[in-house]
């Protein structure tokens, strides 16, 4: 389990400058008000990155063969992120593994699953 956070409004422009994704929701208050936000929303790549980096600090860049996320939740400034995983099923030459990146109230904000090779060239 790896923890993130609290996210500030200058993590999400710094992802946001990383990315190349400059839609205003993410950063101009004003707009993300209008739009029906309580403050900017975090880009959900943001948290699909997270999950990447606990999955392959656990099991290896070097080893991912396939990774796919599914956002389900927004995240905003002040929130906390927390993100694990569970193999759910392993051969003699790859595993699979589900993640979850949920926030500090348990609400599940990124889905992912993730495969991994047990060997590598």
């Amino acid at each position: 389990m790896t923890t993130f956070g609290p996210l500030t409004r200058t993590d999400l422009v710094r992802y946001q400058g990383a990315s190349g994704d400059f839609n205003p929701i993410h950063h101009d208050e004003p707009f993300a008000l209008a739009a029906g936000m309580p403050a900017p929303l975090s880009l959900g790549m943001l948290q699909a990155g997270f999950l990447a980096t606990w999955a392959t600090d656990r099991f290896g860049a070097e080893a991912i063969r396939s990774f796919r996320v599914r956002f389900a939740a927004q995240v905003f400034p002040g929130d906390t992120v927390t993100c694990d995983g569970t193999v759910v099923r392993q051969d003699a030459e790859s595993l699979d593994v589900e993640m979850t990146c949920t926030t500090q109230d348990g609400t599940v904000a990124v889905y992912g699953w993730a495969t991994f090779a047990l060997e590598t060239p």
